[in-house]
């Protein structure tokens, strides 16, 4: 039988994602054939998978890890925000439907036995799953109805180990408080912890340990280090999304963080360039002077997230970054923003039936139609260098703007460029991945003409790195031996 091991945390963002990525390319570099699964996430940073679904991102770092294609059986419930109260719920790749919190809670348990067929198919081809949970198994106020955590565990029967997260502190309270607010099957369950992102001399941790294995009576299973080229791979929300400053930059990117911002890895390639910053600015923050690209972002609720542009007053601090020669881009939902008008009248995204774009270019949206999830290649019409990404967006375009299109896509056009080249922008997520595309894009604004990184042997790199990082300092043979193997 294959064998399985899940990875639960003291609360969100302890590093459960990249222990699971981690630990999924350390068994992949031993000849393992391992998969990543999350039987719940909540994101608006999704990949598609090889079935034409939909998944979290994090999922699909963990896969590439691991060596494997993405499968939609990797993250069966996918939920997308749409508002602070509600959001879309995707099953098995493909969209259900909305829903409010206060209703989630009640379809949670019928969707429990698709969680569990998605994990027996992963399961059934390969060496061992390494399962991911969400938040922390100590919300007891939601432990009837879970399914991302111990609801899980119990149900598929699997082993626990529980990470905590030293850096910020309490690290002996996040996990002896953990402890104390589980059942006596879910302590037995739950095998040992992990101690991540340490700073210092570990020894000087022993008594803390020592102190944890007496309150709770489990294995310490690694304390690691903290891995200082983590920025290097995907950040799993938005939470993490940082500017990534340096002291000098030959160019300047500003990119407004909207409140319903999707796909954001969108944006970690132009990060990696040594000598470009991006700016993320948070709400309340102008848009700041001097920038050479504003680049808008894809968005998981277009038309609110127009309105919130507008409120505020990134508009105006756009429209006089163009006065004074700047370029704007937009991706997928920041595309559609450049346009005169955008349309829902179905209601598909929220309450907004119509809102006015920023009338950059001369073309409108209507939020009408199936989803498009597409994987995609083709040129750029100015330089005809190569590019490869991904279509996941509402809405068809429409417009005299058109006729000018950015990309040549084996679908067909794509996005559109203004007439002086100061204005364009696509549906392709992905775009900024391609070396030579990004290079083109960039050097339009250099002083001095040069090569870029290649970001995506970075990210092999990084996580052959991360690997060495967690065979050196968690009991991966430990590991291995709780999950069965």
């Amino acid at each position: 039988m294959t064998k399985s091991l899940m990875i639960q945390g003291t609360g969100s963002d302890v590093g459960k994602s990249l222990l699971v990525a981690g630990i999924a390319r350390a068994l992949s570099n031993r000849g393992l054939k391992v998969k990543p699964f999350k039987p719940q996430n909540m994101s608006n940073n999704a990949a598609i998978t090889i079935e034409g679904g939909e998944i979290g991102r994090a999922q699909a770092l963990q896969a590439r890890a691991a060596r494997t294609p993405l499968q939609n059986d990797m993250n069966p419930v996918l939920l997308k925000p749409q508002t602070d109260i509600g959001a879309q719920v995707v099953v098995q790749g493909k969209i259900w439907g909305n829903a409010n919190a206060h209703d989630y809670q009640a379809l949670k348990p019928k969707l429990l036995p698709q969680v569990l067929d998605s994990f027996e198919r992963l399961k059934a081809d390969v060496d061992i799953v390494i399962v991911e949970g969400a938040g922390s198994p100590a919300e007891v106020n939601l432990r009837k109805n879970d399914i991302a955590n111990m609801g899980f565990a119990e149900a598929a029967d699997i082993p626990v180990l529980l990470a905590g997260d030293i850096d910020r502190g309490g690290v002996i309270a996040q996990i002896v408080g953990t402890h104390a607010l589980l059942s006596e099957s879910e302590k037995t369950r739950t095998k040992g912890f992990i101690i991540n992102k340490f700073r210092g001399d570990p020894t000087l941790f022993d008594e803390g340990l020592s102190i944890l294995t007496q309150r709770t009576g489990w294995h310490n299973f690694g304390v690691i280090p903290f891995f200082r080229d983590a920025h290097k791979l995907p950040p799993e929300d938005a939470f993490s999304i940082q500017s990534g400053l340096k002291e000098y930059a030959a160019v300047n990117i500003a990119i407004p963080i909207i409140s319903r911002i999707s796909n954001y890895d969108d944006f970690d390639p132009l990060i990696a360039e040594p000598d470009v910053n991006v700016h993320m600015v948070k709400p309340g923050t102008p848009l700041p002077t001097g920038m050479d690209l504003i680049i808008l972002p894809g968005s998981k609720a277009t038309l609110a997230d127009m309105q919130f542009l507008r409120d505020q007053g990134w508009d105006i601090d756009i429209a006089s970054h163009i006065r004074q020669g700047g370029s704007v881009m937009g991706i997928c939902g920041g595309y559609q923003m450049l346009g005169t008008q955008l349309f829902d009248p179905d209601c598909v995204e929220g309450e907004l039936v119509e809102t006015q774009g920023l009338g950059l270019l001369d073309f409108t949206t209507h939020l009408n139609g199936d989803k498009k999830l597409l994987e995609e290649s083709g040129t750029e019409f100015l330089s005809n260098a190569h590019v490869t990404g991904y279509h996941m967006h509402l809405g068809v375009c429409s417009g005299p703007a058109l006729k000018r299109p950015f990309l040549n896509l084996s679908s067909g056009p794509d996005g559109v460029i203004s007439e002086d080249g100061q204005i364009m922008g696509s549906y392709l997520h992905g775009l900024f991945a391609n070396d030579q595309f990004r290079e083109n894009l960039i050097n339009r604004f250099r002083t001095h003409q040069q090569k870029t990184d290649r970001f995506e042997l970075q990210i092999e790199r990084t996580l052959d790195q991360l690997a060495n990082h967690l065979e050196a300092h968690l009991g991966i043979d430990q590991l291995l031996e709780v999950a069965g193997c």
